[in-house]
């Protein structure tokens, strides 16, 4: 049996997306010959909401080492509360402490707390321990350069968080034994980035979606709407960027031409948007609702912009009559929350960049809707698409005929099977000489 340290700061009961693919790894890891422990920070020490139920998601054999970290109410003032920055002495002590002590055969990291991977570096050194980085959002992440957008918390940390990142991103890529890119477009980023870097290291490797999570869902209570009111529900769950603009505005003014082509009656549907901000519950704030104002569609979207938990968007998601995806100007925007909504079995509409990679699954599998865009796009047309595509033959109440034998290679197992294929290539080619 091999042992992998799995480096995943946000880690159950703490409800955050960047430990969802360890999470839905652990079931299956040691059937594959791989024992997993797992290094993450202590919940009181991590801004977020609290999930007791995503503990019951964990295997009880699975040993999880939790480490403190200096409180965010101390280093929030200085404009620098990231756990990134609050643990990395706490996670570093600890690495070292137990790749001296313990037999490790590779490092795994899979986190967005980017300024941690850089330890796979120190460690590789010290103790002869491949690692292998997951790489589930851009480290160096230029799209607000680009748009001009305003990034969130503003231009100025996010130029010296960015400035950082390119210092760290380069070596600690280079020095990775392999690296697990939900995106294709993120490693076509890094090539041009980078010319020396080793494609061949680099394994495209989505989240998956785990019945298991459905099925825990059913015994959560949900908050945020009614299912048997008489209205249509149709959810969003998740960050809602700047970039979002464009298909939300499409969305809605779609909706609003269904109105006055009597397809539905305005009082009829309400739009969920859950979870749109990223910040902590009591700083979070409205993302989209500001946009429906200024269409005169805020009496039918609801915004809930702080995070609830993780099984109750589920339970959301089961309670709701559609399922929405809208994806910004980013074409390696890879939507994992699509898999769980595939096997929600609902109506489903996805808005994504012509170059997403989610927009193929949604052909493969014909879950549901795929509407594209590109930069050259205006809202109008891309309305006009909405409205031919979802809202003509009321695709919208209609139950997707998908095509489960194309969904296969998209479900948690199968994901794991793929990711435990590349440790076990790393660890044949470089057996580990930790102590």
């Amino acid at each position: 049996m091999k042992t992998v340290l799995i480096v995943s700061p946000r880690f159950p009961p703490v409800n955050a997306p960047d430990h969802q693919r360890v999470r839905m790894m652990l079931p299956d890891l040691h059937s594959r010959g791989w024992e997993p422990v797992v290094l993450c920070v202590a919940p009181e020490y991590v801004e977020g909401s609290i999930e007791q139920g995503l503990l019951a998601t964990i295997p009880s054999d699975v040993e999880v080492i939790r480490v403190n970290a200096v409180p965010h109410q101390l280093t929030r003032r200085a404009g620098f509360a990231g756990l990134a920055f609050r643990a990395h002495r706490a996670l570093r002590n600890e690495g070292d402490r137990l790749l001296r002590e313990r037999k490790f055969d590779l490092v795994f990291f899979s986190t967005t707390e980017f300024g941690l991977i850089p330890l796979g570096r120190r460690w590789k050194k010290l103790f002869g321990v491949p690692y292998v980085v997951d790489l589930q959002d851009p480290w160096v992440n230029t799209h607000y350069e680009e748009t001009g957008a305003v990034p969130p918390g503003g231009r100025l940390k996010h130029r010296i968080t960015q400035s950082v990142a390119r210092l760290q991103e380069g070596p600690t890529l280079r020095d990775a034994d392999q690296v697990v890119s939900v995106s294709a477009g993120y490693v076509s980023d890094l090539a041009n980035r980078y010319a020396n870097l080793d494609q061949s290291r680099f394994s495209v490797i989505p989240f998956g979606g785990s019945r298991l999570d459905l099925a825990a869902a059913k015994n959560t209570q949900q908050t945020i709407f009614a299912p048997a009111d008489g209205k249509l529900h149709w959810v969003y769950a998740g960050t809602a960027p700047p970039g979002i603009r464009l298909a939300l505005t499409a969305l809605l003014t779609a909706l609003k031409r269904a109105f006055d082509e009597g397809i539905l009656r305005r009082d009829s549907i309400r739009l969920h948007f859950i979870g749109t901000d990223y910040a902590p519950a009591a700083l979070a704030k409205p993302r989209v609702a500001p946009i429906a104002l200024s269409l005169g569609m805020d009496d039918v979207l609801i915004e809930h912009p702080a995070r609830i938990p993780y099984l109750e968007v589920l339970r959301c998601l089961e309670d709701s009559d559609a399922a929405l995806i809208l994806g910004w100007n980013d074409p390696g925007y890879t939507a994992s929350k699509l898999y769980p909504y595939i096997l929600a079995e609902k109506p489903l509409l996805s808005i994504l960049h012509e170059k997403s990679s989610a927009n193929q699954v949604m052909r493969d599998t014909r879950a549901g809707v795929p509407v594209t865009f590109n930069e050259n796009d205006t809202e109008d047309a891309l309305s006009r698409r909405v409205f031919d595509g979802w809202f003509s033959g009321s695709r919208f109440a209609l139950k997707p005929e998908t095509i489960w034998t194309e969904f296969a290679p998209y479900t948690a197992e199968s994901m794991t099977e793929k990711v435990v294929a590349v440790f076990d290539r790393i660890t044949v080619k470089a057996p580990s000489k930790a102590q």
